[in-house]
């Protein structure tokens, strides 16, 4: 077998797209039973934050009648046409529990219920596969409903509710105004310094001029993208929000933090429906302290406080140590080390020019690499 792909996500069917486009033999595994698994588990309203012309996978673009920004449902919805258009056929139920070096150059993946030997493996798990929940003070004594941002559905579960949202990155931003608009009283804990950007500017999506920008120096690059940021994003330190001290491209390059795109979250803050608190001293019974003597009282609490990777549990430690970055993720698409030649990692870079787009332009890469190109 030439070539076994992880995860049917989008990642994996972007690999499995161009394979089967150059007649090439694969196997494509999939814990869950369904492709497009952990986008189907996301809350009711999250829309793609890219347009859709930058924003399909290889091959196959977005019907004519779907929005510039995709929905939740109609982005499970293209999956499922992507592998019906290219015959792609999963197996499916098959949770992939190590990966290793195999003799004669090859690599042997045991899944719950097989062993697979192949000579390329690429990882397309993502970067958002294990729920993050760090370790907050008193938590356990909290009385009200405690839930990851995984298990959030929609507002209208919490209406009329205090809610506190622990973490202020995209899914935190937009799960606090997804409570709002469903008549809840949201919180939101923010623990340091927020990069926001906005959806559009000047009445345009943003993406376009990102990728744009891609193509000049990075000192250009953070120039335009700080200038554009103070032009269209307002300034939030009266409302206990601060700026960081570098534009979203340094942010994201150098720091791998992925900025908040608001969709209406900042207008809600600055009307006083979303409220802003900073850090967690001590969670309570009933409530919570803040790190600034304040204390308030809530009905439920949503950890917003992303996920990990969990590619140490698939690679195991000698492999991880070679390949992986302090924050879990992959140095790169794949190694240059002779001894790590065949496996390949697909899905786990969050450039600013777009997730959906990189994948589709680094797919690409992997498969020439896989070709000896």
């Amino acid at each position: 077998m030439r070539t076994i792909i992880i995860g049917a996500g989008p990642a994996g069917l972007a690999m499995a797209g161009r394979l089967t486009k150059l007649g090439q033999p694969f196997t494509l595994l999939e814990a869950a039973p369904n492709v497009g698994a952990a986008w189907r588990n996301h809350y009711d309203r999250l829309h793609l934050h890219t347009i859709k012309s930058e924003s399909y996978l290889p091959h196959l673009p977005y019907p004519a009648h779907y929005p510039t920004y995709v929905s939740r449902d109609e982005f499970v919805a293209y999956l499922e046409q992507y592998v019906a258009h290219f015959g792609i056929k999963p197996v499916f139920n098959e949770l992939v529990t190590g990966v290793r070096r195999a003799d004669k150059g090859h690599w042997l993946v045991r899944t719950n219920t097989d062993t697979f030997i192949a000579e390329n493996v690429v990882i397309c798990t993502g970067y958002n596969r294990v729920p993050h929940q760090p370790n907050l003070p008193g938590l356990d004594s909290f009385t009200g409903t405690v839930l990851h941002s995984r298990a959030y559905r929609s507002g209208a579960a919490f209406a009329g509710q205090r809610v506190l949202v622990i973490g202020m990155g995209n899914t935190g931003a937009e799960i606090a105004l997804d409570l709002q608009e469903h008549g809840a009283k949201p919180t939101i804990s923010v623990r340091g310094p927020v990069s926001i950007v906005k959806r559009e500017v000047f009445g345009r999506p943003a993406q376009p001029l990102a990728i744009f920008l891609n193509k000049f120096p990075n000192w250009f690059y953070d120039y335009m993208a700080g200038l554009s940021q103070k032009m269209n994003t307002d300034n939030l330190s009266a409302y206990g929000i601060e700026t960081p001290k570098h534009p979203p491209s340094y942010q994201i390059r150098v720091l791998g933090k992925i900025p908040v795109i608001d969709q209406g979250t900042v207008a809600q803050i600055k009307a006083g429906t979303i409220a802003v608190r900073p850090g967690i001293d001590q969670i309570h019974e009933l409530g919570v302290t803040f790190t600034d003597g304040r204390h308030d009282v809530f009905d439920a609490i949503v950890l917003a406080t992303g996920y990990r990777s969990g590619l140490s549990d698939i690679l195991g430690d000698t492999l991880s140590r070679k390949i992986l970055n302090e924050k879990g993720h992959p140095r790169g698409l794949w190694d240059t080390n002779p001894a790590l030649k065949g496996l390949y990692f697909l899905g786990f870079a969050t450039p600013l020019t777009g997730i959906l787009r990189g994948i589709r332009l680094d797919s690409e890469r992997v498969v020439r690499e896989i070709n000896g190109q």
